[in-house]
C-alpha cells in the first residue's frame, strides 16, 4: 500500500509542477475549441481525485449509480474556478498529502473489500484507487502535451535529461 500511495504522490507532484511551468498567461489555452483548457484539465484531475477517493474513503461501495457524480461534490475542494497557477498546484499537493495520509490509516483488510467501479465492473479498494491515479495519469499527460504545445519540456523529461547529462 505505502508503493501504491508514494507513487500516487509523485504522480501528483509533477502535475502540480506542470501547472506551475504553464504560463498565467496561458492557463485558459487549449489546442482547439472541443477540448477543455489547461485550467480544467488541472481542475478536473484535483477535483475527480478529491471526489472518487473521498467517496472511497466514505464507504462508498457502488461507483456505477447515477447519482455518484453528484454525491463527489460534497469530497471536492472549494477552490474557485478562475484560480491561478499556484493555487491549484497548491490545492493538488494538499489534496494528495491529505488522501495519501486518510488510505495509509486505513487497515490492510479494507483495500481488500470489493466495490463497483463506474463501468460497472467489481474491483478491490486497492484496484479502486490504482484506476483513480491511472485517470490522473491520463489527464496528467494531456497537461504535458498543452506545455510541450507551449514549447515547454515536462518536469518528468527535464529530469531525464538531467540525469542522462550527469552520466
Amino acid at each position: 500500500m505505502e508503493q501504491v500511495l508514494e507513487s500516487w504522490k509523485a504522480i501528483r507532484n509533477d502535475t502540480a509542477i506542470a501547472v506551475e511551468d504553464m504560463p498565467a498567461a496561458d492557463l485558459d489555452f487549449r489546442p482547439t475549441a472541443e477540448v477543455a483548457t489547461f485550467r480544467d484539465i488541472a481542475r478536473h484531475i484535483l477535483d475527480a481525485g478529491d471526489g472518487l477517493t473521498g467517496l472511497l474513503l466514505a464507504g462508498e461501495d457502488n461507483f456505477a449509480t447515477p447519482v455518484f457524480r453528484e454525491r463527489m461534490k460534497a469530497h471536492m475542494r472549494a477552490l474557485p474556478a478562475d484560480s491561478d497557477a499556484p493555487a491549484i498546484a497548491s490545492a493538488l499537493r494538499e489534496s494528495v498529502e491529505q488522501r495519501a495520509a486518510a488510505f495509509a490509516a486505513q487497515p490492510l483488510g479494507y483495500f481488500a473489500e470489493i466495490v463497483t467501479r463506474f463501468d460497472g465492473q467489481q474491483v478491490t479498494r486497492l484496484e479502486m484507487l490504482q484506476s483513480i491515479k491511472e485517470h490522473e495519469l491520463t489527464h496528467r499527460q494531456q497537461l504535458f502535451v498543452y506545455l510541450r504545445l507551449k514549447g515547454i519540456v515536462p518536469a518528468t523529461t527535464r529530469r531525464r535529461l538531467a540525469k542522462q547529462a550527469a552520466k
